[in-house]
């Protein structure tokens, strides 16, 4: 009996108008839209409410999500989880993801190195983020660093220089960008790790009072 075709692993085949979040999820398991996927150990998908208010997008999971699957649970989802609280935004009422949505890495002896994503890379993953974005419609979207913003934003955008501005969008009613947890961490010492804290908690203050009351901490 003869083979049918065999199924084409791109994202234009791999989503469904009608997929819901979790169906998605595990879609993309399947996704060949680019090389990364034969570095990784799994696709990372992002987690959180299916009806978030806000949408954290930072550049692709780290070493620690591509073992685990979740996005987020390294060191620099941990500051991510402490800056939150600290700046009174619920974080159940979060969805968190990643621009691309494998580990994309080079390797060094047994130890692989993170490797920023390319612009083709980041094509051919968006399609996936759009889906997230269309099925959670979120209020704000906020981009970790400069690879999300520069991707959502512009190309020229510089999140140092731009960090905390609000912007419309045709992605969500808002959309700005701060830098990414993992900044933080990069920080040479505890005193400048301090002042970036206190920097990065502001912009989540500032997000905050755009978000509607279901999205905060009760105090």
């Amino acid at each position: 009996m003869p083979r049918g075709k065999p199924i084409d692993p791109s994202p234009a085949n791999l989503i469904k108008p009608a997929a819901s979040l979790a169906e998605l999820r595990a879609a993309i398991q399947s996704c060949r839209g680019c090389d990364i996927w034969q570095r990784a150990t799994q696709a990372v998908f992002g987690e959180g409410s299916a009806d978030a208010e806000v949408m954290l997008v930072g550049e692709q999971p780290g070493n620690r999500e591509d073992i685990e699957g979740h996005p987020f649970v390294g060191p620099a989802g941990k500051l991510l989880d402490e800056a939150l609280a600290e700046a009174g935004i619920d974080r159940s009422r979060v969805y968190i993801t990643n621009i691309v949505k494998h580990f994309n890495s080079t390797t060094r002896g047994k130890i692989r190195i993170h490797k920023k994503p390319n612009a083709e890379e980041i094509a051919a993953c968006r399609p996936w983020l759009e889906a997230e974005i269309a099925r959670t419609a979120p209020k704000v979207i906020v981009c970790l660093g400069a690879t999300a913003a520069q991707a959502l934003m512009a190309p020229s955008f510089r999140v140092l220089r731009q960090r905390g501005q609000m912007m419309k969008s045709t992605l969500a009613p808002l959309i700005t960008a701060t830098v990414h947890p993992s900044s933080i961490l990069r920080a040479p010492d505890s005193e400048s790790r301090h002042a970036a804290m206190k920097e990065f908690v502001a912009d989540l203050k500032n997000i905050a009072r755009h978000l509607p009351a279901s999205a905060l901490k009760k105090r």
